[in-house]
């Protein structure tokens, strides 16, 4: 192990349909198609994320949930996925319910932060790999407040379509809240934009917009809208590995290439 700091990166945007898991999927797989260590955690209570790395529910011992409260280490619950350099801590649909059982929690145990539980479980093991890979669920709640507050950097995907900036003043404000009271260190990674329908022209003049707004914060690489994409998490299986010749899986190499550039390592 290198004195390399590991990177923990979080995918936020609290509209659903965004591109947000297929990115967590296929940027994971990406970098650890590149050589990189990475760590992915599925936060959002739907596990998407997990089935689509290849891992199956029933297989499923202990997930993210059990970490969050403090059923089990965080060692216990990590599982090698079938493809090198990636592992996976799971999600569970007990996580759509586990805000009222921190809220307990914090109120019985004296040292018990609610919004930090992720940050100090990953802290032992944040160095084991060079990217942790965070999928938050389409909300703002105490799941992606942990999220924040373990991160080191969000990345926010956008859909290319109209309204695509409505709502991302909210998760700024969300992001800047985080920044003052919970991650004084936590920055905005990137932006990326997804669902690129080439076909239209409206696509493009969002993707303008969105440079406007947000200016070299924005990737270089736009990701396609592709039939191929949106298949492959239902088979198990990373974009890179269900079609490694597509337009999509050379996008989320490219993403990924930009991802390890930006941070140097």
């Amino acid at each position: 192990m290198g004195d390399k700091m590991g990177k923990t990166i979080s995918l936020v945007n609290q509209k659903g349909g965004v591109g947000k898991t297929t990115t967590s999927i296929n940027l994971s797989a990406s970098l650890a198609a590149l050589g990189k260590r990475v760590l992915l955690i599925d936060l959002d209570p739907q596990g998407n994320t997990t089935t689509g790395v290849g891992i199956n529910k029933g297989d499923i011992d202990k997930s993210i949930y059990d970490v969050l409260i403090g059923e089990c280490n965080i060692n216990d619950a990590i599982i090698r996925t079938k493809y090198v350099n990636l592992s996976v801590i799971p999600a569970s649909i007990n996580l759509a319910g586990i805000n009222i059982e921190l809220i307990e929690k914090s109120r019985t145990e004296a040292n018990f932060s609610k919004g930090e539980q992720l940050k100090r479980n990953l802290e032992p093991i944040r160095n084991n790999y060079d990217y942790i890979i965070i999928d938050c669920p389409p909300s703002l709640e105490v799941l992606t407040t942990n999220a924040l507050a373990a991160s080191n950097s969000v990345i926010i995907p956008v859909q290319c379509e109209f309204f695509a900036l409505e709502g991302i003043t909210q998760l700024l404000r969300t992001i800047m809240l985080a920044q003052k009271n919970l991650n004084p260190t936590l920055s905005i990674e990137g932006v990326l934009l997804t669902m690129l329908d080439s076909r239209t022209n409206l696509g493009f003049e969002v993707v303008e917009e969105i440079r406007k707004f947000f200016k070299e914060n924005v990737y270089n690489t736009i990701i396609p809208r592709l039939v191929r994409l949106t298949e492959a998490p239902s088979h198990g299986e990373p974009i890179i590995a269900y079609d490694p010749k597509s337009r999509g899986s050379e996008a989320y190499l490219n993403l990924a290439k930009e991802v390890i550039a930006r941070n140097g390592n």
